[in-house]
């Protein structure tokens, strides 16, 4: 069982000098739920190496079960500093493919050519894809063999406008997950804002903040 997790390589929140990167829970609790299932995890991203971590997903309220034990695994570490470069990744030999969030992917893996191949080709070929958080921003401009937005009809969840408002960030984001969902025809679905959420439609698995990552993850596994 193969799985490629992709991570953003963009760390800079807007103009707002501050930085961003991708949301530590998101990555580590979908990283142990795929490792302890017995996965060998791929991790890529648009850049390689080492992808920018979000100062906020570090601090001490954030911290989660699955943050604490990243941070005693120095094998894992290893695997997040050395992540390969997503142009070089092909989809070939892998069962599924997952994407943590963060605001990081609202500027790069949304409008990554080399990430919308990859996507439409697991989806072409009926392989699981998931995103969670911030990170289906990712499916901004994939398309489903018709031509079709790949979210278009589907149900799908994804960071609330609410979430975003929450977190001051509403006039800062280059678009809101919410809807963009909506406007390319998902049929987007909530729960309470910072519970954890989950949907499925087909091998389509979709959450909606960081509370989501680790039932997205399991959800993630059942078709495997």
């Amino acid at each position: 069982m193969k799985i490629l997790m992709v991570l953003t390589s963009h760390d800079q929140l807007g103009d707002t000098g501050n930085k961003t990167g991708f949301w530590l829970e998101e990555f580590a609790a979908p990283y142990y739920v795929f490792k302890d299932a017995g996965a060998d995890i791929t991790l890529a991203s648009p850049k390689g190496g080492q992808p920018p971590l979000d100062p906020k997903s570090d601090a001490e309220d954030a911290q989660t079960e699955a943050t604490k034990r990243f941070k005693a695994d120095p094998a894992a570490q290893q695997d997040l500093a050395n992540t390969k470069v997503l142009s070089t990744v092909g989809a070939d030999g892998f069962d599924a493919i997952f994407y943590p969030g963060g605001h990081g992917p609202l500027w790069d893996l949304a409008e990554d050519a080399d990430s919308r191949r990859l996507i439409e080709s697991f989806a072409a070929s009926d392989r699981p894809v998931g995103a969670v958080c911030h990170a289906p921003a990712v499916f901004r401009h994939t398309k489903s063999a018709d031509g079709k937005s790949l979210v278009a009809g589907r149900t799908v969840t994804g960071f609330t406008n609410t979430e975003e408002e929450a977190v001051g960030l509403t006039e800062i984001v280059p678009f809101l997950v919410e809807d963009m969902l909506v406007a390319n025809g998902g049929k987007y679905q909530k729960g309470a804002d910072w519970a954890s959420f989950v949907v499925t439609d087909g091998k389509l698995v979709t959450g909606q903040n960081p509370a989501s990552s680790e039932e997205a993850a399991h959800k993630l596994l059942t078709f495997l």
